[in-house]
């Protein structure tokens, strides 16, 4: 099934640099506004600055530009499949500005990243939406992207992950 879209004249999708971290900053601020989630943010520009551009980058991200106007971004990371044997792509974060919306840019930047990690012997993505992301859920089953039912998501931050960087010897 081709879900492709008419692609909108003046849009330019290119990779981040260092330089474009007060946008992806925005970008971030504005996602986790989005979700009600602006007053979690703790990332800084230096902290995009120093662990996306750094000497060892944690992430990448490519910027959508419509007419030379920032119209949004997805920040990304390699991940690899144990099951599948071959590398493939985290998506943490996709934004489109909200004057951009529907526009199709948010999937011309999944295309985009998609291509950059099948370029790299990638063969597949994988991203997390919040439950009650009512607008993003529908959107990324469009794109044939498949809710897991076989998984869920963990985390360890703060002080457990603190606890848990300490911890040596048996597990409790």
């Amino acid at each position: 099934m081709d879900t492709t879209r008419p692609e909108p004249a003046g849009i330019t999708i290119r990779p981040a640099t260092a330089d474009d971290s007060p946008l992806l900053m925005r970008a971030i601020i504005g996602l986790a506004d989005h979700v009600g989630e602006a007053d979690g943010v703790a990332c800084t520009e230096d902290d995009i600055r120093r662990f996306g551009f750094g000497e060892n980058p944690a992430f990448e991200a490519v910027i959508a530009e419509m007419d030379e106007a920032f119209a949004g971004m997805c920040l990304f990371f390699p991940i690899f499949s144990t099951w599948y044997g071959r590398p493939g792509l985290f998506v943490q974060d996709l934004f489109v500005d909200g004057q951009f919306r529907s526009l199709g840019i948010g999937e011309r930047l999944l295309r985009h990243v998609a291509r950059l990690c099948q370029d790299r012997g990638g063969v597949y993505m994988r991203l997390a939406v919040d439950d009650d992301n009512a607008r993003a859920h529908p959107f990324y089953t469009r794109l044939g992207f498949a809710a897991t039912n076989d998984q869920r998501s963990y985390i360890a931050s703060g002080p457990t992950f603190q606890a848990l960087s300490e911890t040596t010897g048996k597990p409790k």
